[in-house]
């Protein structure tokens, strides 16, 4: 049978309690009240920025036009999509390295390997001798997609970047793996972390006669959108220097990608950090102007000379003898030329509010972001938490992690509350992750391959499972009824994140309000939901207090799935009503029919964060 995702969380959690005779105690009787979509009124000064003469007519004196419009034949054209368009949000890990000499292909493979929890469906690599470009990608796991030593062996060159993909529903097409590229102008490669807002528009834009070239776009990514937009105003700033200065475009390559770049960074809405290979220039790197998604620089010494790499986490550095130097700046470009010079630029005033969920759950604990050390934030978390789980009173005897994210937090946790903490959950490291699998049916399935309760943990105790997350439920729900199969007297949760409630739009893959166990419920009925003895989330003020007690200058984050603001300030209930209503969405909706494979009543079909990955998740 069917199930409607919309209903189903507080008709199945009622029939799951009543099957386990459970009564939930979350923080009191009183509703929780759900955040409405809101807008951050103050997004459009960061793309209030002068344009020099020339600039593309989409730009006005003001910054960007939120609403383009079109113009053919006299007549005024609307784009019938207002910005989700087709492609949906992913996360992605990147990395790029410039070397002095010597081959550069077993170092991106090295450093991509210290990314593969950013993503798992595809994987991609180009290298360059800055005479010939060697690209590959493919579908599958970094190991897997570069296994063959004659495929290594002809990515030549000392520079290059590389690419790991999260896997979305409908989208696995290699086509649409990274790098994309463009031949002109220049011949650039780019890859890209993030999830462009306004891709419709844009595409409408690129397919028009008010682009440089009205260009042909062969995939439904915004990755090659970014692209090709960044190289229509490569094209512009190029006709610029030609009809007003007369100058030697070839002295100005570098000077065209940095006034490209700061046009682009007026057209582009969302969340974007790329790193690009352009023949001529070298290896550039840029972020929004809002730092929604990391980019961090690293360097090391040659003797010919200083050598760089650029990353989505630093965690890459370690392994392959970089140092960490800085964060890439929101609305900085970085160029390193093909002779190794670093060159950089603020291209837009910047206004940094990185994404909170970096922290809880995208990035490793052994990584430092925007200067906050990711383990230090974890270990804050479970202290917050500690802390109001004394208020409850609840009658515990002992704290066990769902491996592995939630570790950190949970060993706090026992430390401030001075209970035992026990690995009662044993992992199989040989099933995939439940979150990133692309339909709702194959997640519920794994579940019980890839987790094992332990009797001679559970059995007779108070049991408090702490998680960094919990985003749909279904794995939540069965891991509940696995520890009280294996003796729990009594089974309660913390989650060291609050309610997910909304989409995350700026490159999590998780756009539908109606997959989230929290969307429209009280903490109660959550709790029910899941089939827990109580609930407890950790507190969106606390959330965002560890983060600015860490980097007190960082004065606000990217927090919208929790609270419903949007910092980019183009997001309104038309844009996720339009997400939701999108094929990919759709299809992500369809969970199919629940298993048991216990030989019980199905659990419920509400689906959690995912399956912990570990530290390198």
């Amino acid at each position: 049978m069917l199930l409607n995702p919309s209903k189903v969380h507080v008709g199945l959690g009622v029939q799951h309690r009543s099957r386990q005779g459970v009564r939930c105690s979350a923080s009191t009787s009183r509703g929780v009240v759900v955040p409405s979509i809101t807008k951050k009124a103050s997004a459009t000064n960061v793309a209030a920025v002068t344009m020099p003469a020339g600039s593309s007519s989409f730009i006005n004196s003001a910054g960007l036009k939120l609403n383009m419009l079109w113009r053919t034949g006299g007549s005024s054209v609307t784009p019938k999509t207002r910005g989700a368009g087709r492609a949906p949000p992913r996360m992605c890990g990147i990395i790029g390295i410039y070397k002095q000499e010597g081959p550069v292909n077993a170092e991106l493979y090295e450093g991509l390997l210290m990314l593969q929890h950013r993503g798992q469906d595809s994987a991609g690599m180009v290298t360059t001798n800055w005479e010939k470009f060697k690209e590959y990608k493919e579908n599958g796991l970094v190991k897997d997609v570069f296994s063959s030593q004659g495929l290594m062996d002809s990515m030549i060159g000392s520079c290059g970047l590389a690419h790991v993909r999260y896997p979305t529903a409908g989208s696995s097409s290699a086509q649409e793996a990274q790098p994309f590229f463009v031949n002109s102008p220049l011949g650039m490669f780019l890859i890209h972390n993030g999830n462009l807002t306004n891709t419709e528009d844009l595409r409408v834009m690129l397919n028009s006669s008010r682009s440089f070239f009205s260009r042909h776009l062969r995939t439904s990514s915004d990755s090659e959108v970014l692209l090709n937009v960044l190289a229509d105003e490569v094209h512009r700033a190029h006709q610029r220097c030609l009809q007003t200065t007369g100058c030697d475009p070839n002295s100005m390559k570098t000077e065209f990608m940095f006034e490209a770049g700061q046009t682009a960074m007026k057209l582009l809405k969302g969340a974007y950090s790329c790193i690009t290979l352009v023949k001529g220039v070298g290896l550039v790197a840029f972020r929004d102007p809002f730092g929604i998604r990391p980019l961090v620089l690293g360097r090391r010494q040659s003797p010919l000379g200083d050598e760089y790499c650029i990353a989505s986490e630093d965690c890459a550095f370690g392994p392959i003898g970089f140092e960490r130097v800085r964060d890439v700046n929101p609305g900085e470009m970085i160029i390193i030329s093909q002779e190794g010079k670093l060159q950089s630029r603020q291209l837009a005033p910047s206004q940094l509010t990185p994404c909170i969920f970096e922290y809880i759950y995208l990035s490793r604990p052994d990584s430092v972001l925007n200067n906050i050390p990711v383990y230090e934030f974890q270990l804050a978390l479970g202290t917050r938490l500690s802390q109001r789980i004394k208020e409850r009173k609840w009658d515990l005897d002992l704290i066990c992690p769902v491996p592995d994210g939630s570790r950190p937090a949970a060993i706090q946790m026992a430390a401030d509350m001075a209970l035992p903490y026990r690995e009662g959950l044993v992992k199989n490291r040989y099933v995939g992750r439940t979150f990133i699998m692309p339909n709702q049916r194959l997640r519920e399935m794994s579940v019980r391959r890839k987790l094992n309760a332990m009797s001679t943990v559970f059995k007779g105790k108070s049991v408090l499972l702490v998680d960094d997350s919990i985003v749909r439920g279904t794995t939540m729900s069965q891991i509940v009824n696995m520890v009280r199969n294996a003796g729990a007297r009594k089974v309660y949760l913390a989650s060291a994140a609050p309610p997910v409630r909304h989409p995350n739009v700026y490159g999590v893959d998780m756009p539908s309000r109606k997959e989230f166990v929290a969307h429209g419920l009280t903490e109660d009925q959550i709790c029910e939901s899941l089939g827990a003895d109580g609930l407890i989330y950790q507190d969106v003020d606390d959330l965002v207090a560890v983060g600015n007690e860490l980097n007190p200058s960082i004065t606000q984050f990217e927090a919208s799935c929790f609270n419903g603001h949007y910092i980019t300030g183009d997001i309104d209930e038309e844009y996720l009503t339009s997400l939701e209503e999108s094929s990919r969405a759709s299809k992500k909706n369809r969970s199919g029919k629940a298993a048991s494979l216990t030989g019980g009543p199905p659990p419920p079909l509400v689906e959690d964060s995912r399956s912990k990955e570990p530290a390198g998740v």
